[in-house]
């Protein structure tokens, strides 16, 4: 393994998500009973594939955001939690789905679903939480939210996609490769907070500002795994660093170092990316190759962008602490780890 490099840069070691999931705590254990009655069947195939994934962790980002979106706009029900549940098994299904498609063996420091049970039953799996995510849509009664969410897994399924398309090509363009990851990624985070307005009857206004918050949270938030797998540690991402790399995937830095370098270096690329001859040393020399054309600075410093859109966005709120955590899970999305 090559040798990584730290991300500098204006950060917050201090950021947490902590003060977002003290507010969603009671509201989120709501979503755990939910999913896991949920992943019940009489195939017992199902909830054991299920439950490996559901208990493997994740920080459940994507359904917090819309119990907090709810709760920022004064929501007093509880089909916040049913379609806090739905965007859960979207995200599950996309992941079943996306271990398949990019051969992946480790999924949050545990062995991937698809080596254990195989694909056909990995994607299948998949397709059934998909369709108990929108079982629970339509228990909430909400067309709008039911439109939303729907529309949201098209974009995600366009998304994977174009990453097919875009994969091993060294071609990509920074513009087509943020059509990507604004399609697989940050449709769901823009949806998951713009269900939370809608549910509650608020204005477009309010709707429109939580889609552009979640929006550009998830496009901050892609753009910062891209620099990790390049620099970050592997005990605390939970995957091998540079498995982005191993895969061929065009990610950011990669786009960025293919533009800026020589005709040797972006022939190094073309070799190891797009023919996928790849040696034990060179993984170092693509992070060489990051540093020298300042890649992985300039990936995070289109994240910090894409994140103070979406803490301008939360502007036309009033200031109370459940918008203060949102603010937060801005900066700890920016500065994270892992």
């Amino acid at each position: 393994m090559g040798v990584v490099v730290k991300l500098s840069g204006s950060r917050d070691p201090g950021a947490s998500l902590a003060p977002l999931v003290a507010l969603v705590e009671e509201d989120m254990a709501h979503v755990n009973r939910i999913i896991l009655d949920r992943a019940r069947s009489n195939v017992d195939l199902i909830p054991e594939l299920a439950r490996h994934l559901i208990d493997s962790g994740g920080k459940r980002l994507r359904p917090m955001l819309t119990i907090a979106a709810a709760k920022l706009c004064s929501y007093g029900g509880d089909g916040h939690v049913r379609l806090a549940a739905s965007v859960e098994f979207m995200h599950t299904a996309t992941l079943l789905h996306d271990d398949v498609v990019d051969e992946s063996n480790l999924r949050r420091g545990k062995t991937t679903a698809r080596l254990l049970w195989g694909n056909e039953a990995s994607v299948l799996v998949g397709d059934y939480l998909l369709g108990q995510a929108f079982k629970m849509m339509v228990d909430v009664g909400s067309l709008g939210a039911l439109r939303i969410l729907s529309d949201a897994a098209a974009i995600i399924a366009e998304g994977e996609v174009m990453q097919l398309i875009t994969a091993n090509n060294t071609e990509t363009t920074e513009d087509d490769y943020l059509a990507v990851i604004d399609a697989k990624t940050a449709a769901l985070f823009a949806a998951a907070a713009e269900v939370g307005a809608v549910i509650a009857g608020r204005p477009k206004s309010e709707a429109a500002a939580l889609r552009s918050y979640g929006r550009n949270l998830g496009l901050a938030f892609q753009l910062v795994d891209d620099a990790l797998d390049y620099s970050g540690e592997q005990s605390a991402l939970g995957k091998s660093v540079g498995d982005d790399f191993r895969d061929g995937k065009i990610t950011l830095p990669v786009v960025l170092c293919f533009r800026r370098g020589n005709a040797a270096e972006r022939a190094f690329w073309e070799r190891t990316l797009k023919d996928g001859e790849i040696s034990e040393s060179d993984f170092a020399e693509a992070v060489d190759l990051m540093a020298r054309h300042n890649a992985l600075a300039d990936t995070m410093e289109r994240a910090r962008h894409y994140g103070a859109i979406a803490r301008d966005a939360l502007a036309i709120f009033p200031d109370n602490e459940i918008k203060s955590a949102l603010l937060e899970a801005i900066e700890f999305s920016v500065t994270r780890p892992y």
